[in-house]
């Protein structure tokens, strides 16, 4: 096997710098669609990244809580999907990701495969509704970072794989669209524990 270029970490550390340099043209995307409602395809250059601390925190929590099955809603770059897959690599399992984007999956599966973490990660591109909807394995552990309307149904279509002890994290829940999600999961306290972190922006949840 090639030896790498990259380790994991320096990887990330490249990938956060493009994104950071990317914020400004972002914004300006945004700005032009002022006047009609934001798609998905408005975003396909944008990065739209975790932070270092949440992934940091995100890797951690995978290892430290031995999950295996992980699946994450909204691959975009592949920032948090190396992040997810290099705690699997520790615990032995899997990451399944959904992008529904074909161009940003692509591009995501070449950073993946930079760091030799491709083995431990599958990509589904499509609408995340119908790629995750023949998921049957149990999940260890659910990232949701895609379209924000999407958490609640895309949550309630994948509790049946929940077990005691799954955890669930929701990334930018102090956006519009999420209302539904954290509504969903604190008004389920006999099912659920939840609590909002990294400064409100997170919101973690445990199967009880």
């Amino acid at each position: 096997m090639t030896v790498n270029k990259f380790n994991v970490n320096d990887k990330l550390e490249d990938l956060h710098k493009d994104a950071q340099k990317d914020f400004l043209r972002v914004g300006k995307g945004i700005v032009k669609s002022i006047f009609r409602s934001v798609q998905p395809a408005d975003f396909e250059n944008a990065y739209l990244p975790i932070s270092k601390s949440q992934g940091t925190y995100l890797r951690q929590l995978i290892v430290d809580n031995d999950c295996k099955h992980v699946v994450e809603f909204g691959t975009s770059f592949g920032i948090s999907t190396i992040y997810l897959a290099d705690g699997v690599r520790k615990t032995g399992g899997k990451v399944i990701s959904t992008e529904l984007l074909e161009s940003k999956a692509a591009i995501a599966l070449k950073n993946i495969s930079e760091v030799q973490l491709e083995g431990h990660v599958e990509i589904r591109v499509g609408d995340a509704m119908e790629t995750l909807g023949n998921y049957e394995a149990t999940i260890d552990f659910l990232f949701l970072d895609g379209w924000k309307d999407l958490y609640l149904p895309l949550f309630q279509q994948l509790e049946s794989n929940f077990k005691s002890g799954t955890l669930i994290y929701a990334d930018n829940v102090d956006m519009q669209g999420t209302e539904d999600y954290t509504q969903y999961v604190f008004s389920n306290n006999k099912k659920y524990n939840s609590k909002l972190m990294h400064d409100a922006k997170g919101l973690l949840t445990t199967v009880k």
